[in-house]
């Protein structure tokens, strides 16, 4: 891999919204319009970074990042459950918070990593793919369209993963709704801060990734 200047910055930013968008999804919040958990106002950030990964770096730095993630989730999760069982102070301070709080997160991570398995792998899969098609032309729709399309499959996955059994039925079906709809709207609203980085970084790193030899596999982190 070439020695980029910006890459692991990005990988830092974006694995830090992922992380920190599963702790605060532990919060529903109602605000008026939309009714969802509270990772949804920082999460659709990571769109943003994928769609970078992907159109800069292309498919297989997108594929390292994304399991790079994947570990980092799962490494907090198992520290929250150990801390959970460490056996309290006498006077037991904030015990009771700490598990009222992030009891939660474990099983929201991992509802995030079985959603964003399914949409971020077919997200930057489609993109990789509609660069070539397009012969990178049409970011904007390029990347509206993806997340119109996936991102219906990662809302619904994520929601009733995390939150069957534990919320009313009539508000998971809201929160699916509201979830989306704001996700897009954010896609879209920053669709024009993503082409200027995407542009920026294309320039300065001197690469513009065209995976026209990728092997797409999932699975795969060497090749």
């Amino acid at each position: 891999m070439k020695n980029y200047k910006y890459l692991d910055v990005i990988i830092v930013i974006f694995v830090t919204i992922l992380l920190v968008s599963n702790i605060v999804s532990t919060k529903i919040t109602d605000l008026g319009i939309f009714v969802f958990d509270a990772g949804t106002l920082i999460f659709p950030l990571s769109y943003i970074f994928g769609d970078v990964l992907t159109e800069v770096y292309g498919y297989k730095t997108s594929r390292k990042v994304i399991w790079l993630w994947f570990l980092a989730s799962i490494v907090m999760s198992v520290i929250i459950i150990i801390v959970w069982f460490l056996p309290p102070a006498n006077d037991r301070a904030y015990q009771q918070d700490y598990i009222n709080i992030l009891w939660m997160t474990p099983r929201i991570v991992w509802a995030s990593l079985i959603a964003y398995f399914v949409w971020e792998f077919s997200n930057s899969f489609i993109l990789a793919k509609m660069k070539i098609w397009t012969k990178w032309k049409y970011l904007r729709t390029r990347t509206i369209w993806s997340t119109l399309i996936w991102e219906s499959f990662d809302t619904a996955i994520f929601v009733l993963v995390a939150f069957w059994w534990v919320l009313p039925s009539s508000l998971i079906l809201t929160m699916v709704i509201s979830n989306y709809i704001f996700k897009v709207w954010i896609e879209i609203f920053f669709t024009p801060i993503t082409y200027k980085i995407v542009n920026f970084l294309k320039k300065k790193e001197n690469e513009d990734f065209f995976d026209y030899e990728t092997n797409f596999n999932p699975f795969l982190i060497k090749k």
